[in-house]
């Protein structure tokens, strides 16, 4: 049985079709898979997205702002780049108004080429989807590049973890700006 569920998955890496957006989206599969969801989740690869310049208002940016607003399940992407998030992805989040993701359970997706640098842009991205609006109940997917041939490994344990954490979530519903928890 499919539910009204909408995923959507936001990959900053600034390479189009990168392995990071391939892993994002494996784990956006997984979860909708998980969940019920609608089988056909909205892919929004921010390098595709600014081909055509950085300034808001543009229909790709607020195509983008629609689709996230009206999902329930937001799966956003990163490298690690400089020990933080891309620029690119910074630069789509600073866009957004303000409690843009409210109502939205946001996972994180980081990959690192070495395991040092592994939980470096999820320490940063994290707190920036809070201040969105967006609930974060379950902890982020990282992996380090050296993980990704073992992808569908990583993404089925985590995904076996977290999913009752996210079904839980997800049974509150969304809340008004405002409502006491």
């Amino acid at each position: 049985m499919t539910v009204d569920i909408a995923l959507t998955t936001v990959v900053g890496n600034p390479k189009r079709l990168s392995r990071t957006l391939s892993t994002a989206e494996a784990l956006t599969a997984a979860i909708g898979a998980e969940l019920g969801a609608e089988p056909h989740p909205a892919s929004i690869d921010l390098a595709e997205l600014y081909l055509d310049g950085i300034e808001p208002p543009h229909d790709g940016f607020e195509h983008a702002v629609t689709r996230i607003a009206k999902g329930r399940v937001l799966i956003v992407g990163t490298p690690v780049y400089k020990a933080s998030y891309t620029g690119l992805l910074k630069l789509f989040l600073d866009q957004l108004p303000p409690r843009a993701l409210e109502g939205v359970l946001a996972v994180p997706v980081t990959i690192a080429a070495s395991a040092e640098h592994r939980l470096l842009a999820d320490l940063q991205l994290r707190p920036v989807l809070a201040e969105l609006g967006a609930s974060l109940p379950v902890p982020s997917l990282t992996l380090r590049e050296s993980e990704l041939a073992e992808l569908p490994e990583h993404v089925g344990a985590w995904t076996e973890a977290h999913i009752p954490a996210i079904e839980a979530a997800l049974a509150l519903g969304r809340k008004p700006i405002g409502a006491l928890a």
